[in-house]
């Protein structure tokens, strides 16, 4: 479908998505926010799409917040151009309305759903929820250009996006507490020395080492195997104990033990010849998925 703030494409089962308002360095806003969270339930649906590679359009990945609004940015009750998103009755909220939820939140939640690897390639400045949103996703390449910045504590206000629950997980607990306590902006270097970033590259290197990684999945992995591992991985992770994580992974292999795609993958590496993978996302994930119940907002 034709959207308004972002682009996409697909070329060789890789997914582009490019954040699209380089005239506001791609500033984000609730339009953006729903088109992105529509892509990449479409990606998870799309057979086509093996990979999602998710970069910014002009200089920028993605300047936070669009602060058009000036000092009602970011309160739902004073901002006449969201109305539905104003909670509260005689003074009082109530915190479990959809309604109070965090956009950015909304949509790293959606990537989390996602059944494809999600490469960000960050092309330029990303700060406040232009570095969150990437948390979500698997793997993250900076350009030399690049910069960001958790500026929360700068502007009053708390890191979101659920990045509490991702950032740590990612960089450890006192790398995050310092990006975050600072609010200050740092170069791509420091982010690739704190574990935020995978690589650093050149700009016109960026996309290029993006679509290799993305092409080393599509071309040799079988993408129900790769859907099962993302969601084992961010979510087993986090359990208390690893007989949780135990009891899935031996629902996986012993599911996929006898199914096309090992006996294909073993018969490939036995002929020494690239495996077809001939199972789907779309139709051929394992009776026991998903396993979890679905969270919802309260």
């Amino acid at each position: 479908m034709a959207y308004e703030q972002i682009l996409t494409a697909v070329k060789d089962g890789i997914l582009t998505i490019t954040l699209n308002r380089p005239e506001k360095l791609n500033a984000f806003t609730g339009v953006m926010q729903n088109e992105l969270i529509d892509a990449f339930a479409k990606a998870s649906a799309d057979d086509a799409v093996r990979v999602v590679v998710v970069t910014g359009a002009g200089r920028a990945f993605c300047a936070g917040a669009d602060l058009s609004a000036g000092a009602a940015t970011f309160d739902y009750n004073a901002r006449g151009d969201r109305p539905d998103r104003q909670a509260g009755a005689g003074g009082k909220v109530d915190w479990s309305d959809e309604r109070v939820r965090d956009g950015g939140g909304r949509l790293t939640l959606a990537i989390f759903e996602c059944l494809k690897p999600v490469i960000a390639a960050v092309n330029g400045p990303a700060v406040g929820v232009g570095v969150t949103m990437q948390l979500a996703m698997d793997i993250r390449l900076a350009s030399d250009t690049a910069r960001f910045g958790f500026v929360f504590a700068r502007r009053g206000i708390v890191p979101e996006a659920c990045s509490s629950w991702f950032l740590p997980k990612i960089v450890g607990i006192s790398q995050a507490l310092e990006w975050c306590f600072s609010g200050r902006v740092f170069d791509a270097q420091e982010a690739h020395r704190g574990g935020l970033v995978k690589e650093v590259v050149k700009p016109e290197e960026l996309l290029p080492r993006a679509y290799a990684l993305a092409a080393e999945i599509r071309d040799n992995t079988s993408p129900v195997s790769v859907a099962l591992i993302r969601q084992m991985l961010w979510k087993l992770s986090a359990l208390d104990h690893p007989m949780e994580a135990h009891r899935i992974d031996s629902r996986g292999i012993y599911s996929r033990g006898s199914s096309d795609d090992v006996k294909e993958g073993v018969v490939a590496f036995l002929e020494k010849r690239p495996a077809r993978f001939p199972q789907k996302v779309s139709s051929d994930m394992p009776s026991y998925f998903p396993w979890w119940e679905e969270r919802t907002y309260s």
